[in-house]
């Protein structure tokens, strides 16, 4: 019989749960007792949802309060030193995450950052040339032992020892992989533990295998494998996100007993796995999609996979492709989205049960007949077969688009000259990146407007209310270039989505992005078209509150296309033209409206970024010429600013100066010198903020830090080209908060022009 196991699951809660009992304990409102009680009952739903729809083995081990790699750093005893200020475990992983917890001294917070080319963020682990660790099994048995109370059938899931010291840092310069032979004795360990528990398979992920790895990281996985062979556990070797390439003869020589590829990202590996496969060992494909929420077309499934099913029998195991952690729970609740676009839909619970279809029918044929498998099909066809997802016009306007190179009719040094001359900035301008904290108040407001409580007036009216406070704030505080506040959006995204033809908004469609923060991606179905503006009032009004510049805020098309689910009936390059098109139309209004500076977020170009090389560069050229487009058509005159996250820039440096954006603001506080040895190495021409404030940690940074970062940066930024930003929007601060730190901000600006006019 042909097994089925998913890679992992969510971990919010169907109703984020487990967002709302984190965010109850870190106010103090809910003690650490009922919070883990919470959680658990998440767990122990997940579980049950997993069973009843029928995965031949459960997963454990993938379930975590903030993030999987911190729980991995915790397991291994490779948590940074400066979290042993509580002997409470829950407290100490929170330091690590967020800088604070209820119990331990303040602290700096670990760096995040994108969990390869996902919306999701993880914590990096930190490596020191000295580095011990030490087994910290606690957290993981209590997850095996109570997933074997409702199942003999239990497959932990760890991130392996190879992937780890990968995707750690280097904090003092040392090769991370002299660490691994320590590292491996603790593995060792902690494999013979699970094994005691009973437990027959282990899934070790290893996903760095995607990635172009160094020799000697390679050449790492032959004697790694071996020594975690000693422990005589089962071990399925997981990867995704990709194909192995090259790869792909090492991992089936590794002494394991199972392997796991990843079959929608790369269908290409299994012909050549085929012959690869020892006779004893286990495959595993992952052929039900783990990162989007269309309906499989299993028929196309089948035809692959029954010559398999009959010649590896029981050792042809089926699962999704990924962890279901980047999708939501359940499209149950999804029944209105626009053009029916809620019957095309598959959540974590319509994908274990397409998992569950898929390998009935691969068992017995006569599934194929029956009204589940005919239900699924029909779903296909008529996505497929659609009329209300094509338009001509907006096709041909996207294939011109692509036609040509865009770029400014003026260069960088002549428009600063025209912008300096109408804006008038200080030196070392102070802004922010755009959100403001959604309050109580702003979220009641949507809330009783969504259910009809008050009228569309009433609204407009507290969201003009909201802006009126938030630019007031900001002239007390002393920036120099405001924001609205985005007190009309939900999401720099999923608002974006609500407004555009082409694209639905789920009801619940929620994903985890990091610890509590989650997301709703929107639905990319169709072809897409802009009915009318989107932002101009909301910036036009805020600026006739100030004689000081305000800016357009808008997301540029790679961010949209990226943080969206996105149709996969066309390329992503022909769906960003699109969104690129309608974004255009939106900075040509916000300009004739008397809005000077525009701010175009890209903050997933580089998340966006192929997983190998040789694909990066095809991947940029479009990329970085359909945000040129966006603003294809404005005056000299008119700033344009863009808005980078959590990244490694090295490798892009070249591709975000071609985006030739008069600004660009970074996302750096926890990671400042990575970025300025990057700049070192290739100075950067244009306008450049690199983020001084950390907004994901409470924490509230002083001047000194603030300015440390400032000052180091004029050893590779000219002083007239350096912006002063936060490291990203401050949407999920409170205004307690931001308040202090923006004027510690303002305060480290005023004390450089100080410094430079001495």
């Amino acid at each position: 019989m042909t097994t089925f196991h998913t890679l992992g699951f969510p971990r919010v809660g169907p109703q984020r749960e487990l967002k709302w009992a984190l965010e109850s304990y870190w106010r103090g409102e809910i003690d650490q007792a009922t919070l883990i009680s919470r959680a658990h009952a998440v767990r122990h739903n997940n579980w049950q949802t997993q069973l009843e729809a029928g995965c031949d083995v459960l997963t454990v081990g993938d379930f975590c309060l903030y993030d999987h790699v911190l729980n991995a750093s915790f397991l291994l005893g490779h948590l940074p030193q400066r979290t042993n200020t509580t002997n409470n475990t829950i407290d100490q992983l929170f330091l690590a995450a967020r800088g604070r917890a209820p119990s331990g001294t303040p602290t700096k917070a670990c760096e995040m950052s994108k969990w390869f080319d996902t919306n999701y963020h993880y914590l990096v682990p930190e490596c020191h040339a000295n580095d011990t660790f030490n087994l910290n099994p606690e957290l993981l048995l209590e997850e095996i032992r109570a997933g074997l109370e409702q199942t003999k059938q239990v497959k932990p899931v760890i991130l392996g020892p190879l992937s780890y010291l990968y995707l750690a840092r280097s904090v003092d310069g040392c090769d991370r992989l002299e660490l691994l032979a320590p590292l491996l004795a603790v593995y060792e360990e902690l494999l013979a533990t699970i094994k005691a528990e009973g437990v027959e398979w282990v899934q070790i992920d290893e996903p760095i295998l995607v990635l172009d790895l160094p020799e000697a990281w390679l050449n790492a996985f032959e004697s790694t494998y071996q020594s975690l062979a000693t422990a005589h556990l089962n071990i399925l070797i997981a990867t995704y996100f990709g194909g192995l390439e090259n790869n792909l003869s090492r991992v089936f020589e590794l002494p394991v007993q199972g392997v796991h590829l990843d079959i929608v990202s790369a269908p290409e590996q299994l012909a050549p796995s085929l012959a690869l496969l020892k006779p004893t060992q286990v495959l595993s494909l992952g052929i039900i999609n783990g990162r989007n929420i269309w309906r499989s077309d299993l028929t196309a499934s089948y035809q692959l996979l029954a010559p398999l099913a009959s010649q590896l029998k029981e050792r042809l195991w089926i699962a999704t492709s990924c962890s279901l952690l980047h999708v939501p729970y359940s499209a149950k609740s999804e029944t209105n989205l626009a053009d029916g676009a809620d019957h095309w839909l598959a959540f974590a619970e319509e994908k274990l049960a397409e998992g569950r279809l898929l390998t009935n029918a691969l068992d017995d044929a006569k599934v194929l007949l029956g009204r589940d498998w005919l239900a699924q099909a029909e779903r296909v066809i008529s996505r497929q077969q659609s009329k209300r997802v094509h338009k001509a016009a907006v096709k041909a306007r996207a294939i011109e688009a692509a036609s040509r190179q865009w770029q400014r009719e003026l260069p960088y040094a002549q428009r600063l000259a025209r912008q300096q001359a109408q804006l008038n900035l200080p030196d070392f301008p102070t802004t922010t990146i755009g959100s403001f904290p959604q309050t109580d108040a702003i979220r009641s407001l949507r809330k009783r407007f969504k259910k009809g409580d008050i009228t569309l007036e009433d609204y407009e009216c507290g969201l003009k209310l909201e802006i009126e406070y938030c630019i007031k704030a900001q002239e007390n505080i002393g920036l120099d270039v405001l924001v609205h506040g985005e007190a009309e959006r939900n999401d720099m995204v999923e608002y974006f989505g609500e407004l555009l033809e082409g694209i639905a908004v789920s009801a619940n469609g929620w994903v985890q992005s990091y610890g509590s923060r989650c997301v709703k991606p929107p639905i990319i179905y169709g072809d897409i078209e802009r009915l009318q503006a989107m932002t101009v009032r909301w910036s036009q009004y805020a600026q006739s509150l100030s004689a000081k510049p305000v800016k357009g805020m808008l997301t540029g098309p790679i961010t949209l296309l990226k943080w969206a689910f996105v149709r996969d009936d066309q390329s992503w390059e022909s769906t960003a033209y699109q969104l690129a098109a309608v974004l255009q139309d939106e900075v040509l209004d916000l300009e004739c409206a008397g809005i000077s500076i525009i701010q175009i977020d890209e903050p997933a170009l580089r998340e966006a970024l192929p997983l190998r090389r040789d694909q990066h560069q095809t991947y940029l050229n479009w990329a970085v010429n359909s945000f040129r487009y966006t603003y294809a058509g404005v005056a000299a005159e008119t700033q344009i600013h863009t808005h980078m996250c959590y990244a490694d820039f090295d490798d892009i440096l070249t591709a975000i100066q071609a985006m030739d954006a008069d600004v660009i603001t970074l996302e750096t506080a926890r990671s400042a010198n990575k970025l300025l040895q990057t700049l070192k190495r290739e100075p950067y021409h244009n306008g450049i903020g690199p983020g001084v404030y950390d907004i994901h940690s409470p924490n509230v940074p002083d001047v000194s830090a603030m300015s440390e970062i400032l000052e180091d940066s004029l050893n590779v930024v000219p002083a007239y080209n350096l912006w002063v930003n936060p490291d990203c929007g401050l949407k999920t601060r409170r205004w307690e908060e931001v308040t202090p730190a923006l004027k510690s901000m303002v305060r480290a600006a005023q004390a450089l022009r100080e410094q430079i006019t001495a």
